[in-house]
């Protein structure tokens, strides 16, 4: 079996996506905004592979790859020069992720829940930024499927 059988929520995900990145601190004031543009594709039905291009209203722009393995057993992993994690299917509708960025050591981990929506033309991704047992910050971001 491959990657799309293994998990068939991940599979409904692939495709282009827009949509809007809102950070708040731990008393939930915004710290940052910005757009971004994702792809999410399965290559050889073995492969999970994302782009993520970010755009701020300044001008500035940021694109990222996260090329993930399949480890087995409903999971996938990734490993880039900025970070590493995991992934999984907890539902028919809900991916959950935890990950670390490389540069903060073992102090600052990642945890991410996305909820695509029952048509699958949207999705909701809530990131909580947890460094030594509290929360310092949240990350809100709604999109919606281009393509």
């Amino acid at each position: 079996m491959g990657l799309r059988a293994e998990m068939p929520l991940l599979a409904r995900h692939e495709g282009e996506w827009a949509g809007r990145y809102v950070h708040v601190d731990k008393d939930g004031a915004v710290i940052d905004r910005h757009h971004v543009e994702m792809t999410c594709a399965i290559l050889d039905d073995a492969v999970y592979h994302q782009t993520n291009r970010y755009r701020w209203d300044d001008g500035r722009t940021e694109v990222h790859e996260f090329p993930g393995t399949y480890l087995g057993g409903g999971r996938c992993g990734f490993d880039t020069e900025r970070l590493t994690g995991q992934f999984w299917e907890l539902d028919a509708d809900t991916i959950y992720l935890t990950w670390r960025f490389k540069a903060e050591g073992d102090d600052l981990r990642l945890f991410e829940l996305i909820v695509l929506s029952e048509d699958g033309g949207s999705r909701s991704r809530t990131w909580q930024w947890i460094r030594n047992g509290e929360c310092v910050r949240r990350t809100l971001i709604d999109e919606r499927r281009t393509a």
